[in-house]
């Protein structure tokens, strides 16, 4: 296990173009502060290491390793990740309000992990139109606010870590795959003795391909439409390719190649499309709208989702085979080209291997990939 310090996270991960703005470094000590959808250092530390570089997900993250400890099992290039279930979901009665993504299973099993006393409280991110404001919710009401995607990157993990500082008791978050994975490398590194930042109870991942740029999004959008009048903005699923932008009075559609050019460099390297080190996973449900599909993970999911459904918060139907063959298949590919594109640029390593790399996999793993055994 490599471990280095805030310098080393600076030149390996900022000044290298990876750093995605997932806030996991932020809040931890006074050095790293979100600024214009940047993360930034203030001042120069020379700890030798630190949480800050532990825990961000484009530094060591070795998925071999993690998979053993936290799976207790091999990580494969094959399928979602471990689950024990994938359900097709939708927000009960219970969930009240307007603006939910699909079929708002996300709210409503934050409402009702809040309900049963799993958690006390919720991180989730919540503003208006291009403006991602990560926040603390306790309450449904608190909890609907924040309804719908931003498709910007978001500091969600600083609204965490500020949070625990604050000690309100067992936490959700609501994540992306990004910052499922740091939250993955704080339960296979903790770091006893320096304050109450670490893994929350329960973590709720979000399906996505990739994010964008929040501000090259800006400038590229203040081109089309007045930005303070955007409300929100969706993906719809394929064929429409195009992402939509909600005004008060029109919804401007702008077609997906056009905005390519946002993504970050650090999405390219990214094998996860399914949060697949979340407690459960919820995303799109292709061809049913007002529906999403739902990944449940381990034992805890489980148990949330069977009593969200009896409180009713939830409501469950079956995933068609062919539709999860055809998930199934994506979040290989996503994965595959991940695993690619950082040996390409001379950031994958090995595990075992000397050196630094922002990603590592087993040796077995990466010559069944070479060897074109996983396709």
């Amino acid at each position: 296990m490599i471990n280095r310090g805030p310098r080393e996270l600076l030149t390996q991960v900022q000044q290298a173009g990876l750093c995605i703005g997932c806030g996991s470094c932020v809040e931890l000590c006074p050095y790293f502060r979100h600024q214009g959808g940047k993360t930034v250092m203030l001042h120069d530390c020379d700890l030798p290491e630190g949480r800050c570089h532990a825990w961000c997900p484009k530094t060591e993250l070795d998925l071999e390793a993690m998979a053993q400890s936290l799976w207790e099992a091999p990580y494969t290039a094959q399928g979602l990740g471990p689950y024990l279930s994938v359900v097709a979901a939708q927000a009960g009665s219970r969930l009240s309000g307007e603006g939910f993504q699909a079929g708002g299973v996300v709210s409503a099993l934050v409402c009702a992990a809040l309900e049963q006393g799993l958690v006390q409280g919720a991180v989730l991110t919540g503003g208006q139109g291009l403006d991602p404001a990560p926040t603390l919710a306790r309450t449904p009401e608190e909890v609907t606010a924040c309804a719908g995607s931003k498709f910007t990157a978001a500091p969600t993990l600083a609204a965490l870590n500020r949070a625990q500082e604050q000690g309100p008791g067992p936490l959700a978050v609501v994540a992306t795959p990004c910052q499922t994975a740091a939250l993955a490398q704080r339960r296979a590194k903790p770091w006893p003795g320096r304050g109450n930042a670490g893994a929350p109870e329960l973590v709720l991942g979000l399906f996505c391909n990739w994010s964008l740029d929040p501000q090259g999004l800006a400038s590229f959008l203040a081109q089309r439409v007045d930005l303070e009048h955007i409300r929100s903005m969706d993906i719809p699923p394929p064929p429409a390719g195009v992402l939509q932008v909600r005004t008060d009075g029109e919804t401007l559609e702008i077609p997906l190649d056009d905005i390519r050019g946002l993504i970050p460099p650090a999405c390219a390297i990214c094998p996860d499309m399914t949060s697949e080190w979340a407690d459960l996973s919820a995303g799109m449900y292709e061809g049913r709208p007002g529906w999403n599909t739902l990944v449940v993970r381990n034992e805890k999911a489980r148990a949330l989702v069977e009593g969200a459904v009896e409180e009713g918060w939830l409501k469950l139907d079956k995933f068609p085979a062919a539709n999860l063959e055809h998930l199934t298949g994506a979040a290989q590919g996503k994965r595959l080209r991940g695993l690619r594109a950082a040996r390409e640029q001379g950031l994958l390593g090995l595990s075992g291997e000397e050196g630094e790399a922002a990603l590592r996999v087993g040796p077995q793993l990466w010559q069944a990939v070479t060897d074109g055994e996983v396709a």
